[in-house]
């Protein structure tokens, strides 16, 4: 069993795959003042739904113990954003697991190759989107990915890593509306009845989910005048609630990462 995890700005994704299937998958707040075992909690509690444990390294057992579970974990894979949460998770998997973590960094192989003009500056979940995007639909194609910022990545034809667009995402600009504008007070974030809002809320989510959809598109649009027709694929946390009226969004793929994640493993292992 192989676990994944894309630590986030606002969020951390944990995947667990069996092989190429991954058979289950959590979301919680990234919270970078967690400590190493605090996260090792949180990670055997998630393991526990499938009746799984940590097999400790170097644990005594008493004789008339019974003895510890097979390690049914075989690796961790983590791509971070989050310098300090990357640190606590190389030392979760140390000491709870007894093996390193594969973290995406420069100079794990991630079999594409990076046409950036300095690839380390290029953030491992968008290379992981990217490596995982190719290997499903090939290319070229554009991913767009709905996190703590809105980023799209486009891929070659021949499997390169082009480059791409990053821009504020849809929380950023949000909290920012809120903070500055005094009169506006937060909403649910759901699809207005009408695009022409008839109250606040409704206008404040009409801007928002029409608003976002309409700046993917027109990106996209760009995208595809340079690179000619591609496949698009959306994820992250806000995906599900952009991509439906986004017009050039083909394919939604919530945990892309998670698998890009496992394919850069497996070209490691």
């Amino acid at each position: 069993m192989l676990l994944t995890i894309d630590a986030g700005n606002t969020q951390t994704v944990v995947g667990l795959f069996r092989g190429l299937d991954l058979v289950d998958h959590w979301r919680i707040a990234t919270d970078a003042d967690r400590t190493s075992d605090e996260l090792a909690l949180m990670v055997q509690q998630f393991l526990g739904f499938h009746g799984f444990s940590f097999a400790l390294p170097n644990v005594e057992v008493s004789i008339n113990a019974e003895p510890p579970d097979p390690q049914l974990i075989s690796g961790v894979a983590i791509c971070s954003g989050v310098p300090r949460v990357t640190a606590e998770l190389r030392q979760m998997t140390e000491r709870y697991f007894g093996f390193p973590a594969l973290v995406l960094e420069p100079g794990v192989r991630t079999g594409m190759p990076i046409l950036y003009d300095n690839p380390k500056e290029v953030g491992p979940d968008r290379i992981a989107n990217a490596v995982g995007a190719y290997e499903l639909y090939g290319g070229p194609s554009i991913i767009v990915d709905f996190g703590t910022a809105t980023t799209i990545e486009a891929v070659s034809a021949a499997g390169e890593y082009l480059g791409g667009a990053i821009f504020p995402g849809v929380e950023i600009a949000m909290d920012a509306l809120f903070g500055r504008a005094a009169g506006l007070r937060r909403v649910e974030l759901q699809p207005p009845k009408h695009v022409i809002g008839k109250s606040t809320a409704e206008s404040i989510q009409s801007g928002t989910i029409y608003g976002f959809s309409a700046q993917v598109d027109g990106l996209v649009d760009r995208f595809v005048a340079e690179l000619g027709e591609c496949t698009v694929i959306s994820t992250g946390g806000l995906a599900d609630l952009i991509s439906p009226y986004a017009r050039t969004v083909q394919h939604y793929e919530p945990w892309l990462t998670l698998y890009g994640l496992r394919i850069i493993f497996d070209r490691n292992a």
